[in-house]
C-alpha cells in the first residue's frame, strides 16, 4: 500500500538549514504529483512546496520562495524538503502528500521542525 515516511526534522537557528526527506513505497514517486506541508497546532494544514510529475516542475508558497527548494530523487523513490534561511514561523510538523497540494491521497506521520535560538 502507499506509505511516505518522513525524517530530517529537528532543531534549527535562525537562518539555519533542515533537510527534510521523504521515503516513499507502494508506488513509483514519478507517477504522481508530490507535495509538502505544514501544520501548527490550532491551525490547518498550510501548503508549502509542490513538484510536478511531468517535467519536475516546481512551485512554492509564498512564504517559502526563494528559502525553500523541493526535489526528488527518482532512482531512490524520495522526496526533499531544503530549508534554508529558517525563520521562527517556519517551526511546524512538516508532512510530505502524494498530491500537488491538499488535501492530499495520502500523507506521511510528519517530522517536527523548530526554529529557535
Amino acid at each position: 500500500q502507499v506509505q511516505l515516511v518522513e525524517s530530517g526534522g529537528g532543531l534549527a537557528q535562525p537562518g539555519g538549514s533542515l533537510r527534510l526527506s521523504c521515503a516513499a513505497s507502494g508506488f513509483t514517486l514519478t507517477a504522481s504529483d508530490m507535495g509538502w506541508a505544514r501544520q501548527v497546532p490550532g491551525k490547518g494544514l498550510e501548503w508549502v512546496s509542490g513538484i510536478f510529475q511531468r517535467g519536475g516542475v516546481t512551485v512554492y508558497a509564498d512564504s517559502v520562495k526563494g528559502r525553500f527548494t523541493i526535489s526528488r530523487d527518482n532512482a531512490k523513490n524520495m522526496l526533499y524538503l531544503q530549508m534554508d534561511s529558517l525563520e521562527p514561523e517556519d517551526t511546524a510538523v512538516y508532512y510530505c502528500g502524494k498530491g500537488l497540494r491538499p488535501p492530499y491521497v495520502a500523507l506521511g506521520q510528519g517530522t517536527q521542525v523548530t526554529v529557535s535560538s
